[in-house]
């Protein structure tokens, strides 16, 4: 399901700036996270969107969060914070192929931020957690939390009630890893992958309890400026690839 640093949301707000800059709008500022990004769906490992597959179930459907150890949003600090999204492709189609209209994509943001750093957790939700890839579509405001007890980590706020999942060995003992996909991330070059143990969700009219499907983990620094350069090549590498 990933689309982390995937989509073409991040072109669509490169188009935002540039027009704010050209009618003498403030333009967005830049930004720049450290932090880690966790994710499970309910595709079978690995992770069919990024190879141009189709879900391995009828959709695709799950969430991700980034945890920010330390980032900045122009002057403003974003440490400690956090964002996530929740959401599902049509029947049949994978994430990057059913773009803009998938059936729901629902954004959740750190409330303990304040309006200045819930701007910047806006604005960095627009490039990397597909803001406008759904007709149907929510922004909430909650408190988000993640527990780690060794390898399980855990995300829980009222409406996401559990996301747990760890990277884990495969096959002959090697650590599955998304390294060469198609549409591989710019912020996390090697993302482990594994299975998640539950993701419990009840929102956005869903009411989901599945587990034992894909999971991934990874560790990145990325700012604003490097964003624009990598959804501009994969707007190109998306446009393409084959239609099925």
């Amino acid at each position: 399901m990933t689309q982390w640093k995937a989509t073409l949301a991040g072109c669509v707000a490169v188009s935002r700036r540039r027009r704010g800059r050209r009618h003498g709008r403030r333009a967005e500022d830049p930004w720049k996270i450290t932090g880690q990004l966790e994710e499970a769906c309910t595709c079978s490992s690995a992770c069919p969107c990024w190879f141009g597959s189709k879900p391995t179930k009828m959709t695709c459907g799950g969430g991700e969060f980034i945890f920010i150890e330390t980032g900045t949003y122009g002057n403003v600090k974003l440490d400690g914070l956090a964002i996530g999204a929740m959401s599902q492709s049509p029947e049949g189609k994978s994430m990057m192929e059913s773009y803009g209209n998938w059936n729901f994509a629902y954004h959740y943001i750190d409330e303990k931020a304040t309006p200045e750093q819930r701007e910047g957790l806006l604005a960095i939700a627009k490039a990397a957690l597909q803001m406008g890839a759904s007709p149907k579509g929510e922004i909430r405001y909650v408190p988000i939390v993640r527990k780690i007890d060794g390898k399980e980590h855990s995300h829980l706020h009222r409406k996401v009630r559990e996301l747990l999942g760890a990277p884990h060995r495969r096959g002959l003992g090697r650590l599955l890893e998304d390294r060469q996909s198609p549409g591989r991330r710019s912020a996390a070059p090697r993302v482990p992958q594994g299975e998640n143990t539950k993701v419990a969700y009840k929102d956005a009219g869903q009411d989901w309890s599945f587990g034992g499907s894909n999971y991934m983990f990874g560790t990145f620094t990325i700012d604003s400026e490097q964003y624009e350069k990598f959804t501009a090549g994969l707007a190109q590498k998306m446009a393409a690839m084959p239609k099925k």
